[in-house]
């Protein structure tokens, strides 16, 4: 009988698989969001204003279904910016100021469940935000997308947010709760300007397409325009994407490990 209860006892001590924690993670940070709803507006808003505000009047724009496509594409690169910016920069730095935190890390199953339920809940407030933004463009101009498009516009949207998530989780890590907002909110709006998202980089004179040309916001932006509206993009822009994901990435694991090390020791 001794040797029959060894496996049940070991097995009441193994931790759930990790997808079921990771699911059980996500389910418990889409519901802290929820019940703080004047937390999601910012994201389901401003980038359907802008469109509504700044590029339904302009006939010439609207009226257009190549500049429609487009402009709403850049508008989604901001959407996925701001989501992945605001909840893995703001949210990773004030979970590190709970208790809670700690705790997690110090469990069997580590930190990845949390950390890929994060994730997870990022890429719902992402798809969340585009709802409104793409019902506007589709009622209000002529901005269209054939089906044949859709599955890669979402592996594409999924693409671009990489950089970002990385870059978030570098800052959440690094910063305080405080910080982290402030940085955020100075990393973001330059950025989303510089990189096209709010104008046509078209209209840019020559030293200022140079560099938004070398910047993550504005390759994500063309890769978004690329497959949407089915132009070419810069030369530029693969390599340039490409080496601004490495660069986030090597900075998100020298955060998360200075944390680990400072804390954990």
């Amino acid at each position: 009988m001794t040797t029959s209860t060894q496996p049940t006892a070991r097995s009441a001590l193994t931790p759930p698989p990790v997808w079921r924690l990771t699911l059980l993670h996500t389910k418990f940070q889409i519901l802290e969001t929820i019940r703080i709803p004047i937390a999601m507006i910012g994201n389901l808003v401003f980038p359907s204003l802008a469109l509504l505000f700044f590029v339904v009047p302009q006939r010439m724009v609207a009226e257009d279904p190549v500049f429609a496509t487009a402009a709403v594409a850049q508008l989604s690169m901001f959407s996925v910016m701001s989501t992945a910016l605001f909840t893995h920069g703001v949210g990773v730095a004030e979970d590190r100021a709970l208790p809670f935190d700690a705790f997690v890390r110090a469990l069997p199953a580590g930190a990845l469940p949390r950390f890929l339920g994060r994730i997870l809940t990022g890429l719902w407030l992402t798809a969340l935000a585009l709802v409104p933004l793409i019902a506007v463009g589709w009622l209000l101009t002529e901005a269209t997308l054939p089906l044949a498009r859709l599955a890669a516009l979402i592996g594409v949207v999924l693409l671009v947010a990489i950089p970002f998530t990385l870059l978030g989780l570098a800052l959440g890590y690094w910063l305080s709760s405080k910080a982290a907002i402030a940085v955020v909110q100075v990393v973001l709006f330059p950025m989303a300007f510089a990189g096209g998202l709010f104008m046509p980089p078209e209209i840019f004179p020559p030293w200022m397409n140079s560099i938004s040309l070398a910047l993550p916001s504005r390759a994500g932006r063309d890769l978004l325009v690329a497959v949407t509206t089915g132009t070419g993009m810069p030369a530029s822009t693969i390599p340039v994407f490409l080496g601004w994901t490495a660069a986030f990435a090597v900075m998100a694991v020298l955060a998360y490990r200075n944390d680990e090390g400072r804390r954990y020791r």
